[in-house]
């Protein structure tokens, strides 16, 4: 079915304020062609992508079984609901990232699989989530949503720009994708005309346009639309009660209290508080049909984020990984909790017959195995969700001892889901046909 036009979506409008719609069944909000079509089909298939640099514990990073009886290694333990939706894919790699150095050369063409330069020069290949989003640009307000958790790191390393670790989203070779790292910000760039700085509340602006729509729906689409409502304010307060704890990741400043006054928008400092925010606005992204393709950078290779509120303070993310810990493994569940707390409001959303995470494909994935070895000559990579019908989870997929088990075929796999069909993509010219 052709993408809904942009121009034949209907919006909650306010004073520099446009907030796109739920889905609804008793109103066609999202510009498509013929009403008369299932819910099913009306529902956009959503992709994100969720990175975690310095990859995972050497040994708990497993799934073996099918469906609901599928058993998790530790790492993937809190994704344990959702085992009949998850696609566990063993052995994939990408032979370019062999090449150069570690970290660099092993993150900045994960969704590429293209050759990076050296000599601190920037140049690796538009990623395919970026391809995607190009292919569907005007569709939707936001093409691409890219989030980040870490700022990136400038540095060369081992004659490598750690640019390529500090991104994973490229829109062209030369080009990393401009990542946000402030949720206010990407909040605003979701609902408002300008991402800027504002004193009124989004929803404040737009609550006169949604009661006038109101009484032209369903009783149904009414409580939707009131839960809608209620989750973006939630939000809208969570980021402006963000930072103020007043604890920083790992150190204590010499002054007790700040010297300068805080910015009004800001990085939160508690890095829990950060990535859960981030999930939200991805799923608030996903839900109202904003954007149908969004990558969040939890951290970087080669990461220095520590978790203090984990109780684990005493190294940073990178050195961490080096030692397939129990606070190595704690770290590593964080991260997978943040994919099933992200599964869990994309399945609290109906959709016609299906769910929100029915409609959406996540992908989550790091540079390398483990962080003890480095090991890129396999990649960890799962699949979450439904992809409209066309992805079947509860399955264990080894590629490890198969002629083809290039991460950029399953790139050719999931963009032919998505209706984008090349006939090549990176350094690959055959899809997985499994996936």
């Amino acid at each position: 079915m052709p993408a809904p036009d942009l121009s034949r979506r209907v919006f909650l409008r306010g004073v520099g304020v446009t907030m796109a719609l739920p889905w609804l069944e008793s109103r066609n909000v999202w510009g498509v062609e013929t009403p008369a079509a299932s819910a099913a089909e009306e529902a956009p298939v959503r992709l994100g992508v969720v990175f975690a640099g310095n990859g995972f514990h050497g040994k708990e990073w497993w799934a073996k079984g099918k469906g609901r009886d599928m058993e998790l290694g530790g790492v993937l333990a809190p994704l344990a609901d959702y085992r009949d939706r998850l696609t566990f894919i063993r052995g994939l790699y990408n032979e370019e990232a062999l090449k150069g150095n570690i970290h660099s050369s092993q993150t900045g063409n994960l969704l590429s699989g293209a050759p990076l330069a050296s000599g601190g020069e920037i140049h690796s290949g538009t990623s395919f989530d970026q391809l995607l989003a190009q292919r569907h640009a005007g569709s939707t307000k936001v093409p691409s949503l890219v989030l980040g958790c870490e700022q990136p790191n400038p540095a060369v390393h081992k004659n490598y720009s750690m640019l390529y670790s500090s991104h994973i989203s490229w829109s062209s070779p030369t080009s990393p994708t401009p990542l946000e790292l402030f949720p206010a910000l990407a909040f605003d760039r979701l609902f408002k005309d300008e991402a800027a700085k504002g004193d009124q509340s989004v929803l404040d602006a737009v609550l006169d346009d949604a009661r006038d729509f109101r009484r032209d729906v369903s009783v149904a689409d009414r409580r939707k639309l009131d839960e809608y409502l209620d989750s973006v304010r939630e939000v809208e307060q969570r980021i402006a009660n963000a930072g103020k704890r007043g604890e920083l990741q790992g150190w204590k400043p010499t002054l007790e209290k700040p010297d300068v006054p805080r910015p009004a928008d800001g990085i939160p400092q508690d890095v829990t508080e950060h990535m859960k925010l981030m999930c939200d606005i991805m799923v608030l992204g996903f839900q109202t049909d904003a954007t149908r393709v969004s990558t969040l950078k939890l951290n970087n290779d080669h990461s220095s984020l520590r978790f203090p509120e984990l109780g684990v303070d005493y190294m940073i993310h990178h050195l961490l990984s080096h030692t397939d810990s129990a606070d190595w493994l704690k770290i590593n569940q964080f991260f997978t909790a943040k994919l099933a707390y992200m599964a869990a409001k994309l399945d609290a959303i109906q959709e016609g017959e299906r769910t929100a995470l029915d409609n959406t494909i996540l992908l989550m994935c790091s540079s390398m195995l483990s962080g003890a070895t480095h090991d890129a000559s396999q990649l960890p990579v799962i699949l979450l969700g439904g992809g409209g019908g066309k992805l079947q989870g509860g399955r264990v997929l080894d590629y490890l001892k198969s002629d083809n088990r290039k991460m950029c075929s399953l790139f050719l796999s999931l963009l032919d889901k998505y209706g984008l069909r090349v006939d090549s993509f990176g350094d690959s010219r055959e899809p997985l046909a499994e996936v």
